[in-house]
């Protein structure tokens, strides 16, 4: 079986009509030279086959110029893997009949798509079909991208990107319409000043072994200029290299120090709670990293502005990357240009975060919670408050976001992203259920009662799962909403 070099569908629809009748062919998404024995063809076919999976994909060994091989594992497939970059590897074994059936209605404009319609394709071809990742080194490609973890984290945000993001946008939006996952169009309102709190806004610091950096963050903090009550909440995660002790020198009345004993094993997800439950918790929690700093005396006063003149659950602004003497970092400024008020709520399954500065009413948070990880818990947060409540945004720099060998996720190993990947996967995964379900419901609550015999109480319809596939969230919105 000799791999196919996918271009775009309908090259791919006639590859499969010449090739030898077949149940699988086999795809390469890449140039990158691949060496791939039969057997290991065979493999896949096998696992394929006794899986009825319509992909099939699996470890590979990249090779750097000099010959030396490197282990490229892959994650398993989520119905949350919905970014437009899961790590399939460059190599994948379709389903030929599955792959002719969902793109036989496939549009000029999906085929066209900068990549081919293949983000499409995939996201057609696994709605109830099995996608089946085997966990063995198959093949070997050649490496190509050399780059740090840290480099590559914001290629998605990349202005330069900009058209590719676009269409991936209306990609995604369709198959949320497909599959009823739709963020809930209606919005919930919040009261703000139902309760009283000890100040307006506070700004939450989590930070373990920061010392190198966590005095210039508290230090951009306190040089806010407000026209309301603010404090600033540290919490301590066990410093070792003398940050607590740093944190325990500063007197201004401002600031609050939480002291976490290692026992008690927090992430930094548990660590925003310890800030969001405390008494001195303000009614607005914005966010600051331990080794960034605000980009001015402003940052506060525009966030506070912003929730005040609407009725948001969040609010998100916009930063710059820097490197530790503050010159500026590729791509520079960025503004997550691909939320809007109509789709943003949907395109956020799409991406890997929201932004930042990050905000938001306290009470909300209380809610929900983060979960106490140290990776995600922020994404997993904006994603469950977008659902059910309006997202402010601000898209000109607040924040300078410090790029440094001290980062956590600078030269992170394949399997750290690739645990962190599966993490995120994992928590669109919820929300795509989350969403789904409270449509569903939506739905069968505002169908009509049925008249039952005389007797007996007027019940809903009860349909079952063939009454439902007729709907369709697309209805919820006006094609003039829609940003496509």
């Amino acid at each position: 079986m000799k791999p196919i070099r996918f271009v775009n569908v309908n090259q791919l629809r006639e590859a499969i009509f010449e090739s030898p009748l077949e149940q699988f062919v086999l795809v390469q998404l890449d140039d990158r030279k691949i060496e791939i024995s039969e057997e290991s063809i065979r493999r896949l076919v096998s696992i394929a086959q006794d899986t009825d999976a319509s992909i099939a994909y699996s470890h590979f060994y990249e090779q750097n110029v000099d010959g030396t091989l490197l282990n490229h594992p892959v994650i398993d497939y989520q119905p949350g893997s919905l970014r437009d970059d899961f790590d399939f590897g460059p190599l994948v074994l379709l389903n030929a009949a599955d792959v002719l059936a969902v793109t036989e209605d496939f549009t000029p404009t999906e085929i066209s798509m900068l990549d081919g319609g293949w983000y499409a394709l995939r996201l057609r071809i696994t709605i109830a079909k099995l996608v089946a990742m085997v966990p063995e080194y198959l093949y070997t490609a050649r490496r190509v991208d050399y780059r740090l973890s840290g480099e590559k984290q914001h290629d998605y945000v990349d202005p330069r990107n900009r058209e590719y993001q676009l269409q991936m946008e209306q990609v995604l939006t369709h198959h949320l319409g497909e599959i009823g996952a739709f963020a809930p169009k209606k919005k919930q309102t919040i009261n703000y000043d139902e309760e009283k709190f000890p100040v307006e806004v506070s700004v939450v610091i989590p930070v373990r072994n920061r010392i190198r950096t966590v005095a210039d963050a508290i230090n951009s903090a306190l040089n806010q200029e407000t026209d309301f009550d603010f404090n600033i909440i540290v919490v301590d995660n066990d410093s070792t290299d003398g940050t607590r002790q740093l944190l325990r020198e500063i007197t201004d009345p401002r600031f609050i120090l939480i002291e976490v004993d290692g026992s008690e094993n927090l992430g930094i997800g548990g660590c925003w709670n310890k800030a969001i439950l405390s008494e001195h918790c303000g009614r607005f929690a914005i966010q600051l990293d331990s080794d960034d700093i605000y980009k001015d005396s402003s940052t506060l006063s525009r966030i506070h502005s912003l929730f005040r003149k609407g009725n948001y659950g969040m609010v998100v602004g916009s930063y710059e990357m820097i490197d530790f003497n503050g010159n500026s970092l590729p791509p520079g400024l960025i503004s997550h240009d691909e939320w809007t008020d109509i789709n943003g709520a949907n395109n956020a399954l799409r991406i890997n975060g929201f932004g930042a500065p990050r905000a938001f009413f306290t009470p909300l948070v209380r809610e929900f919670l983060f979960p106490n990880v140290s990776y995600g818990e922020d994404y997993a947060m904006a994603l469950r408050i977008s659902r059910d409540y309006e997202v402010g945004r601000i898209y000109d720099s607040l924040y300078l976001c410090r790029r440094w060998e001290g980062n956590s996720d600078a030269a992170l190993s394949q399997e750290k992203v690739n645990a962190n990947n599966s993490y995120k996967d994992f928590i669109r995964t919820i929300e795509v259920m989350a969403r789904a379900r409270h449509n569903s419901q939506e739905r069968r609550n505002n169908l009509p009662p049925l008249m039952m015999p005389p007797g007996t109480d007027w019940m809903p319809f009860n349909p079952d799962d063939d009454d439902l596939d007729d709907f369709d969230d697309f209805d919820d919105y006006d094609d003039d909403e829609l940003p496509f």
